[in-house]
């Protein structure tokens, strides 16, 4: 494997994963302050140990599955999941759908837990089971898409660098909350966001690719070619629905035919 291939797939995991680790320690950070530190964490904490025990449980079978199946499978499912992610990075680097905010969210969070009763328990109360089920199943969906991203990037042996740029973003996110106590909303997520949708979509074209034998021209090194392509693809996306909206707008209200 040559260093660009290696490189992509830590920063591939590394900003994707970071994506998933903020909007999991919104979710957590507005249970502790809403409804309890106690409550949240140890919810967060026995969302961390199911997903250690899942990967445990599933990496061994994984690793009976023939190389090019696996790289087939993976790179299918990673490609849609990448155009997701890039279709609404376009929508929003156009203006058509709103940014995403993570202060927002947070504030949402703090109402509804707030609403559902109670202010902040005692240390010696015992656990709050809307705060305690709200940071596992935070920590568990973010957490899942985490290790799918892993995985699909890692598929052919690179597991382990994979791993090291999910880990090296979970490692700031917990750092920065522990540090900060709120929502990090400085992170520009929706920039990060529209990295990664082409980042996954390369990714998915090149281990569909590898799945199906195609000889790829330079190897690991066209990696680097789709990734500026799709780039291209995007910012033209972007340029091509703005020039669009205006009129679709129009439209709706009436002021064209």
């Amino acid at each position: 494997m040559s260093w660009a291939h290696v490189g992509t797939v830590i920063l591939a995991a590394f900003l994707a994963s970071l994506v998933e680790f903020v909007e999991a320690l919104t979710i957590v950070l507005a249970v502790g302050t809403t409804r309890g530190w106690r409550s949240a964490l140890f919810g967060a904490g026995a969302g961390a140990v199911f997903l250690i025990a899942l990967t445990l449980a599933v990496g061994p079978a994984l690793q009976r599955i023939p190389l090019t199946s696996l790289q087939l499978a993976v790179g299918v499912l990673l490609l849609l999941f990448g155009l997701r992610w890039l279709r609404k990075a376009i929508l929003r680097a156009a203006g058509v759908i709103g940014l995403h905010d993570e202060a927002a969210i947070y504030a949402k969070e703090t109402a509804a837990l707030a609403r559902d009763g109670g202010g902040t328990p005692p240390l010696h109360a015992r656990l709050d089971r809307i705060a305690l089920a709200t940071s596992f199943k935070a920590v568990t969906l973010e957490g899942l898409e985490v290790i799918f991203i892993v995985i699909a990037t890692g598929a052919g042996g690179l597991l382990a660098p994979a791993a090291v740029g999910a880990a090296l973003a979970g490692s700031l996110v917990i750092l920065a909350g522990l540090a900060l106590r709120r929502p990090l909303a400085r992170v520009p997520e929706n920039t990060l966001k529209f990295a990664v949708g082409v980042l996954l979509s390369a990714f998915g074209v090149f281990w569909v690719g590898e799945g199906l034998r195609y000889p790829w021209l330079g190897e690991d090194l066209a990696l680097l070619g789709l990734v500026g392509g799709f780039t291209v693809i995007a910012l033209l996306a972007v340029a091509a629905v703005r020039r669009s909206a205006p009129h679709a707008l129009a439209v709706q209200l009436g002021r064209h035919p």
